[in-house]
């Protein structure tokens, strides 16, 4: 079986995260960027299966800058068997759904039985490329698993709600995004970070992959405009002088809040 699992590399959760006000893009040298944890536990997903299951090969696909490959070598020291980096220009501010195509199609390339991410990055938190790349693929998909069970000919897992939980499973190939319920990843060893220095690891090209970031006839989201969160405004302090009652009622129903 060969799994290929969708890594990212983001800025540090504990680090400064700020908008470019020149070009609408998160500023990445704001702080320290990291491979993402809830990327981190895909992997996990796909390693622990492998440990169980001889013959299961394991991928690492990621699409960044080139100044990323260091952070994606991460997932060969933690035991991946190869890692495809998708690197070009032209991808800079990609939108969701041209990363859902880019990933795609890099996906057609490499080849897969199922394909692991995470359910939403924490630096866009979008949470929809996983299905969007399961519906440009024609896979099914299983979506925000709190667990997994991957067998021969299927997949399967718990997605929780509000309300209820539900047992859901897809023929492979198919296309599944975890939870932060499923456990931690493990930590890269010496003997792991040596060996990842001889993994393969591939470099393409969206002219590798056949696709036109700038292609007219696609469906593209631009940033128009851009502006500073406004400082936060200091709220209403109500003095109590025998009548904070009637103060706090004039300003709930000023503010409809009642």
């Amino acid at each position: 079986m060969k799994i290929v699992v969708l890594v990212k590399e983001v800025p540090d959760t504990y680090g400064d995260r700020k908008l470019s006000l020149e070009t609408g893009l998160a500023d990445r040298a704001a702080s320290e960027t990291v491979l993402d944890e809830i990327g981190e536990r895909a992997l996990e997903v796909a390693l622990s299966h492998a440990d169980k299951t001889p013959g299961t090969e394991v991928v690492v696909l990621s699409m960044t800058p080139a100044s990323a490959s260091a952070t994606v070598r991460k997932g060969l020291a933690m035991g991946a068997g190869s890692a495809v980096q998708v690197v070009d220009d032209a991808l800079l501010g990609a939108d969701m759904g041209l990363t859902a195509e880019v990933l795609a199609a890099a996906l057609q390339r490499v080849g897969f039985d199922l394909v692991i991410a995470g359910n939403q990055s924490t630096d866009g938190s979008g949470g929809v490329v996983p299905v969007m790349v399961a519906e440009l693929l024609d896979v099914p998909s299983a979506t925000f698993l709190n667990s997994v069970e991957i067998g021969e000919t299927s997949v399967s897992g718990v997605r929780a709600s509000d309300g209820a939980t539900a047992q859901v499973s897809a023929e492979l190939p198919a296309v599944i995004s975890i939870t932060e319920a499923l456990p931690d990843a493990r930590f890269p060893n010496f003997k792991g970070i040596m060996a990842a220095k001889k993994k393969p690891f591939e470099t393409v090209s969206l002219e590798d992959l056949g696709i036109d970031a700038h292609d007219p006839n696609a469906s593209r989201s631009i940033v128009i405009s851009l502006s500073e969160k406004p400082a936060r405004a200091a709220g209403v302090k109500i003095v109590d002088e025998g009548d904070a009652g009637e103060k706090l009622a004039e300003f709930l129903i000023q503010n409809r809040l009642v």
